[in-house]
């Protein structure tokens, strides 16, 4: 084709010899072979479509409703089917992403998943050790009556057996000593007229990998931070320089007298300093602080904290719990006797070959009120991991913590760490003037913030970490007696 000159002409190609008209005439004739070949397709289809519709007029099919006769298998009516119902173990392998697979079977049964139909269980340390949650913290709210103090007290009763020990720095009414007597550890009762008698300033347990200044350097900060924490409770306000040097130097002084000081040796010697008391020539440092403490001396607790220790802190007992029942006048009150009881019972609580063990706070809105117990609080929840301790704090509703100082203060701050450091929230039947606060706490959806007012006795919703549960508790008719709950919860 070299020897002829082409030439492009609307996407066709011809001799460049041939005429403008022979183009023309060209062009023509290929558009009448595509238009004949596209009527010749078209005409294909219809007549394919003729035949397949005659085909399908020619067929015959059975009648809606079926055939006539006595034996045509034909009903009434319209044939319906009532819907299919099975288990939940059957329909998990047909619709196996409706409800959470759980947390395994390792730790203490709670009772059933309401949407799996599974059991429920819980075990902080074992889900810590699974890399599930990395804060073993629990905090748990509910209206009264709706099963959460049972809750509570399965959950640390049933973790007994597993080596587990219980610890119970206060309890304002004493729910939790029956329990105690019955697992074999003990209830210590204070109040006027009783036996008992607590020393805060006790050295308490004594770690056994602690040397002899080591153990020193912890005594006396306990003591010093006791006393100031105290002297703050009473006096509502935050302690000034001058305060705390008097409290350091009553203490050094009543340590020089005796190796365990008591606090009328202490209150005493920030009243009435001697030669080696308060600096010379500023006598009035403490007197407010003195006067404050006084109150624990020959004031309205005389007779708790003012003398040596007639009981001992047994840290090997199951479960050892503070009953404060008989003083609970007011919150001030039992908020300073739970100072003094956590104190006593720190040394062991911080022990870090003491074992995995359970920190029971009820009635957590009387101590968030107080900013040293808060602060005592705070310390034991972020060094729960290191000492194995699991904290619970037991609510009637969220909104207790909007109570706890003012907007934006250090005591909100701290309060809301709280939940922050606890990545398992229980929350049980809640009004519904209390779903908002709740929901903006917890961070819940709009369903689990619905599910709220309707759960039912001994219901709760579980959020542990980014995970949720809706858990009917499970007791044993024992359990119940035991608990003396004012609920029955369906038994298993």
């Amino acid at each position: 084709m070299s020897d002829i000159e082409r030439t492009h002409t609307a996407g066709l190609v011809f001799p460049a010899e041939d005429s403008a008209r022979a183009r023309r005439e060209r062009l023509r004739s290929i558009k009448r072979l595509v238009g004949e070949a596209k009527r010749a397709r078209a005409l294909e289809r219809q007549t394919v479509g003729e035949r397949e519709r005659a085909e399908t007029k020619a067929k015959e099919y059975l009648p809606s409703g079926g055939e006539d006769g006595p034996g045509a298998l034909r009903t009434a009516g319209r044939l319906r089917l009532p819907k299919h119902q099975d288990t939940s173990a059957t329909l998990a392998g047909h619709y196996p992403f409706l409800a959470e697979g759980g947390l395994g079977a390792s730790g203490v049964f709670v009772g059933q998943d309401l949407f799996s139909g599974g059991s429920f269980v819980y075990d902080p340390w074992v889900l810590y050790q699974q890399g599930v949650i990395t804060a073993p913290n629990v905090v748990l709210a509910g209206i009264v009556g709706a099963g959460k103090s049972a809750l509570a007290k399965a959950l640390y009763t049933r973790s007994l057996p597993f080596g587990r020990r219980v610890y119970v720095p206060g309890d304002p009414k004493g729910e939790h000593t029956a329990v105690a007597e019955a697992v074999g550890g003990r209830a210590i009762a204070l109040g006027h007229g009783l036996p008992n008698r607590l020393n805060p300033l006790d050295e308490g347990h004594r770690p056994a990998t602690a040397s002899d200044a080591e153990w020193a350097a912890q005594v006396t900060a306990r003591r010093r931070d006791l006393v100031g924490a105290l002297a703050e409770t009473v006096l509502d306000r935050p302690l000034s320089p001058l305060e705390h040097t008097s409290i350091d130097l009553a203490l050094t002084e009543a340590v020089r007298e005796a190796s365990i000081p008591t606090l009328p040796m202490v209150v005493d010697r920030i009243l009435f300093p001697g030669a080696n008391g308060t600096p010379a020539g500023r006598p009035d440092d403490g007197r407010l602080v003195g006067h404050a403490l006084r109150r624990l001396v020959s004031g309205d607790l005389a007779g708790l904290f003012d003398g040596p220790s007639t009981v001992r802190f047994d840290p090997s007992l199951p479960m050892m719990t503070l009953d404060l029942s008989r003083v609970a006048e007011n919150s001030t009150l039992v908020s300073m006797l739970m100072t003094c009881c956590s104190a006593w019972m720190e040394s062991a609580l911080t022990d870090p070959a003491g074992g995995q063990r359970w920190v029971i706070y009820d009635e957590a809105w009387r101590l968030m009120a107080h900013p040293a117990l808060l602060r005592r609080m705070d310390a034991q929840w972020r060094l729960a991991r290191h000492y194995g301790i699991a904290n619970m704090i037991v609510f009637h509703k969220l909104s207790d913590l909007d109570n706890v100082g003012d907007a934006g203060s250090a005591m909100r701050a701290l309060a809301s760490s709280l939940l922050a450091n606890a990545e398992t929230r229980i929350v049980y039947r809640q009004e519904p003037d209390q779903l908002s606060a709740t929901s903006t706490a917890l961070g819940l959806t709009r369903t689990e913030e619905a599910l709220l007012p309707t759960l039912g006795l001994g219901q709760g919703l579980w959020r542990i970490k980014d995970r949720s549960f809706v858990v009917q508790h499970q007791l044993h008719p024992d359990e119940l007696d035991l608990f003396d709950t004012t609920t029955r919860m369906s038994l298993g």
